[in-house]
């Protein structure tokens, strides 16, 4: 195994962002006021054998919707923190790490963001992102993946972690 096949083989919990990583993005904005979000079914299937497996599945996001809200919940993603201001995502990630007693070398992060980057710069965590994350992003990471976000980014970063713990449905 090489040394980011090694990384993928030491994660046990799962934290990402919502849009850029979960959704591409987009936000369709209704006369209602209501502003929903596209997600991909693959991804949700990939979340769905993490937490089948055993591991752990948690979102950290700025954006606060409640369809989204929704979504996750069906998802059942129990660990979702959402609505707080985009800088101070970092204080979230810290105190969940605390809150559950965490070690950061079993966690990965997707994050495609400036907002991101002060979690994805910790330098214990696999840090990952989106192939469509914005440069500086990209150039922090440790992994960067072939897909885009809400296009398959997060299945990507699943099923390789699963695949080097032999964990993977196939």
């Amino acid at each position: 195994m090489n040394s980011l096949q090694d990384r993928f083989a030491r994660i046990r919990t799962f934290i990402f962002d919502v849009d850029g990583v979960l959704t591409d993005g987009s936000v369709n904005a209704l006369a209602s006021g209501e502003q929903f979000r596209t997600f991909n079914i693959k991804d949700g299937y990939g979340i769905e054998q993490a937490l089948k497996a055993g591991y752990t599945v948690a979102v950290i996001s700025a954006a606060n919707q409640e369809g989204v809200r929704k979504r996750l919940e069906f998802l059942k993603i129990k660990d979702v923190f959402m609505g707080g201001p985009s800088d101070q995502k970092i204080n979230t990630y810290i105190g969940y790490l605390t809150r559950d007693a965490l070690n950061e070398s079993e966690i990965l992060y997707m994050g495609d963001d400036l907002p991101d980057y002060d979690i994805l710069a910790r330098p214990a965590l696999l840090s990952t992102c989106p192939a469509d994350a914005v440069d500086e992003i990209q150039a922090l990471c440790d992994y960067v993946s072939p897909k885009a976000g809400g296009r398959g980014a997060v299945r990507d970063v699943i099923e390789q972690v699963m695949k080097a713990q032999g964990k993977w449905v196939r």
